[in-house]
């Protein structure tokens, strides 16, 4: 894959690709990043490109580094053999990576996470889907038949009238209404936190990837295995693509649903619809105290005209037209 200066020393820098051994140094985290993202927007270097080739003496001295860090970044900075080589694999694999050197790289999630946006993104099938006008769908793995019958309506909804449907790809909420927006023939966007590389081995997720209806995603590591703590960090991203929200079904006080849509309430990210009726959840009734937007389960008709609803409700959140400076 064709990358820029600027995207291999992001990937060198903030990756684990291409290294192996007990002995390598760890990639930058993003606190890391970001704070040298700062030293160069400050030096007269200015970009992550200009870093390719500098020796860990020259580091130290432009960007007024502590030997042991530059010694650390220009260790990750020489294996430029093993990213190439990682690269081509997961090239052939149907896996694409954008950063956020990249214009390719999702404006929403610059916007509106500014320096808590990933570094990097992994992803298979059409990229032109990330940030495309959605509503992020999700809910808890387990849930009951009016969850069901809501999380097929929105996803349905979303296919009929064009709106991507963004959700985490995890059994429950995410898969019933990511199935019923592409059984509509609609798209679809999977925010992961699990491997990418197993998938994209899915035969049905292979159909859609290769059609173009459907996009996976993750912010780590495309072969990196599932844990609670990736699931609740790659949250905020569903949430942020998207135009709106809707919460299906949450567990009051626990769970990643309760956490994410707790976050996006706090930061005024986009609207949270959360569903309302006589048995929803009491994780549902406490998100709406703490603001969220009530979304009747009598809506629950195949004929609802779910975007006219939605607008009706609350205008979209305003784009900024200027992109913030953000390597």
């Amino acid at each position: 894959m064709d990358l820029t200066a600027d995207a291999q020393a992001l990937l060198l820098v903030c990756s684990h690709l291409g290294l192996s051994g007990e002995a390598s140094p760890k990639p930058l985290n993003l606190r890391e990043w970001n704070s040298l993202a700062r030293r160069l927007l400050d030096s007269p270097l200015g970009s992550p490109g200009a870093l390719l080739g500098l020796s860990a003496e020259t580091l130290e001295v432009e960007l007024d580094l502590p030997e042991h860090r530059a010694s650390r970044l220009a260790t990750l900075l020489s294996r430029g053999g093993g990213l190439a080589i990682e690269l081509q694999r997961l090239e052939l694999l149907g896996i694409w990576v954008t950063t956020r050197a990249d214009e390719a790289y999702p404006s929403r999630l610059r916007q509106r996470l500014r320096e808590a946006a990933p570094t990097i993104l992994f992803g298979a099938g059409e990229p032109a889907l990330l940030g495309q006008p959605g509503l992020a769908v999700v809910g808890s793995r387990n849930v009951d038949e009016q969850g069901k019958a809501c999380a097929s309506l929105a996803g349905n909804a979303c296919g009929r009238e064009g709106l991507v449907l963004y959700s985490g790809g995890a059994r429950g909420v995410d898969t019933i209404s990511t199935t019923a927006a592409l059984e509509a023939r609609g798209t679809a966007v999977s925010i992961l936190a699990q491997s990418l590389e197993r998938a994209i081995r899915a035969p049905d997720a292979r159909e859609k990837l290769m059609s173009g209806d459907l996009a996976l995603v993750t912010p780590y590591s495309p072969n990196a295995g599932f844990t609670v703590g990736l699931a609740m960090g790659r949250n905020k991203l569903i949430y942020t693509m998207a135009d709106y929200a809707l919460v299906v079904a949450a567990d009051e006080g626990r769970g990643g649903t309760w956490s994410g849509a707790s976050e996006v309430l706090r930061r005024g990210w986009v609207p949270v619809f959360v569903l309302d009726g006589p048995d929803v959840p009491e994780g549902n009734r406490a998100l709406i105290e703490r603001g969220g937007l009530p979304f009747p389960a009598s809506l629950l008709r195949d004929d609802t005209n779910l975007r006219s609803w939605l607008d009706s409700h609350v205008a979209p959140p305003s784009e900024q037209v200027v992109q913030p400076k953000l390597l």
